[in-house]
């Protein structure tokens, strides 16, 4: 029997490395995992190490694979790694790490960067270069925090590089980033020449340490004899730039041509409008996608599943049997409280928030408590915050002027029927959910376009199977949709109390 042709994915998500290999018709032969966590070492810091996280994962992931029974008689054309991001990693010239990664909008620590860039460059260029106001999202501040801050490390980095860009780089001695990502390099990254521009920030950046950028579904390289050793992927796989997981989930769910729009249910929130031309808002992130000639708006919040962890330790919900379990025995509970969890609300800022709000500083409330509310009534009420959070980014695209239609959702909050009904209540919006693996099988899917086994990104929807359909339901919407105003009226009435106390504390 002949070899049969295969295509490799491995994503390192927030807490979770995953890889697949899937065959050409699109059917997943083998999938291993790792799991991991994240290391907070001051307050708004948040990092994970490049080596024993990143590519220590990696590279173990792809050894089960290769291992496995589905990786027998069959020849893998090519490999895809995608990662959290964007992430700032300095390494030297050796492609090693001189300190852990810093990750995306969650990490807060450049707050007071930020104010300089702006005040240096000024929030017009900011905006004209980047099509973007600097947020914590923004990888630029967070190199120049460590110029400010570790001048020793500034001294000795050859390559400011993100997540992927680092798998990828240590795969096949290339360091490259795709647009997508470097799009979210504000303010060193010219959206609208695709092109890397470091001006008025020579002081802590230079062009040179910035990764060769182009588009994600480009050969990066191919896998080295050393990586080979270490991953066990044959010597000469090729490898893409690649992406972050967002896009990358998002094409694995079929969410690949202008208007598309994506909402990931995950540790945060994130989602995307797939558009054919940059359209910058004060609200939203505008970047290219993972195909050329393809941008989003794209809009994130700091917490989500995180918020449904927090609060089933909170509740002492057994997690003896694992977080599955544990988490089937949160939504049962919280299915003991009808909506509106009566009359309570929480604000899931745990983390600050990002879209729209952009507050590193916002902090997370309960109000309405009275001694005859139950633990349903809190699980109930987490679990709508997080939808209010999620619905109130999403609204961004209506208040930016952007069409919006069906969402695809994926991510394992598509788990949750209460919080999947609660934003198609306050959103008024159906939601597809997508039977897939995740950012990983999104990863195979641009591996297999990249070697041409789809002529067209559309050609990808071959390999998409839908899962469930969700509709608004009027009587959850009645209810949730003045409880969204309220939400919003909340955090405006304790914004500056929570500044005040978190500066504080």
């Amino acid at each position: 029997m002949s070899p049969t042709k295969s295509y490799l994915g491995v994503d390192v998500g927030t807490f979770e490395t995953k890889g697949v290999l899937v065959d050409d018709a699109g059917t997943v032969l083998a999938m291993a995992t790792r799991g991991h966590g994240i290391s907070t070492p001051a307050d708004g810091h948040v990092e994970q190490d490049a080596d024993l996280v990143w590519w220590a994962e990696v590279a173990a992931v792809c050894r089960d694979l290769m291992a496995s029974d589905g990786a027998k008689n069959t020849v893998v054309q090519a490999m895809a790694v995608s990662a959290i991001g964007p992430c700032v990693l300095p390494i030297d010239e050796n492609l090693r790490p001189l300190r852990p990664g810093i990750l995306y909008g969650v990490d807060t620590r450049a707050n007071e960067e930020i104010e300089l860039l702006r005040d240096r460059l000024g929030d017009e260029e900011i905006s004209r270069r980047s099509g973007n106001s600097l947020t914590s999202q923004s990888a630029g501040p967070k190199i120049m925090w460590i110029s400010r801050n570790e001048p020793e490390v500034a001294a000795k980095t050859r390559w400011y590089v993100t997540s992927q860009s680092y798998l990828v780089a240590k795969l096949t001695g290339e360091v490259t980033m795709d647009h997508g990502t470097a799009g979210y390099f504000h303010p060193l990254y010219d959206l609208g020449a695709q092109q890397w521009d470091v001006a008025g920030c020579e002081d802590f950046v230079e062009l040179a340490q910035l990764p060769r950028v182009t588009w994600a579904t480009e050969i990066a390289g191919t896998v080295t004899p050393e990586a080979s050793v270490e991953t066990g992927v044959p010597e000469g796989v090729p490898v893409l730039v690649g992406t972050t997981d967002s896009p990358a989930e998002a094409v694995g769910a079929g969410v690949v041509a202008a208007g598309d729009i994506m909402m990931q249910y995950g540790s945060a929130g994130y989602m995307i409008n797939v558009l054919a031309a940059p359209q910058p808002s004060a609200d939203l992130w505008a970047a290219p996608f993972v195909f050329p000639g393809t941008f989003v708006a794209a809009a994130g919040t700091a917490t989500a599943g995180t918020i449904t962890r927090w609060v089933a330790d909170l509740l002492d919900l057994d997690s003896t049997q694992g977080d599955a379990a544990m988490f089937s025995a949160l939504i049962e509970l919280a299915q003991q409280s009808p909506p509106g969890a009566r009359g309570l609300l929480m604000l899931p800022h745990f983390s600050g928030e990002r879209t729209p709000l952009q507050d590193p500083l916002a902090r997370g409330v309960i109000h309405g408590l009275t001694l005859g509310h139950t633990r349903a009534d809190v699980a109930r009420a987490a679990i709508e915050g997080i939808a209010h959070s999620l619905s109130h980014a999403f609204l961004s695209f209506d208040d930016a002027g952007l069409p919006t239609g069906t969402i695809t959702a994926i991510g394992g909050g598509t788990k949750n029927s209460i919080l999947l009904a609660s934003v198609s209540a306050v959103t008024g919006k159906d939601q597809v959910s997508i039977e897939s693996v995740g950012a990983a099988f999104g990863d195979a899917v641009l591996a297999a376009y990249a070697s041409g086994r789809f002529s067209s990104p559309q050609e990808c929807m071959e390999w998409i199977r839908v899962k469930a359909r969700q509709e608004p339901d009027p009587a959850i919407s009645a209810v949730l949709v003045a409880d969204h105003a309220d939400y919003r009226e909340l955090y405006e009435a304790t914004r500056q109390l929570s500044h005040r106390r978190a500066v504080r504390g």
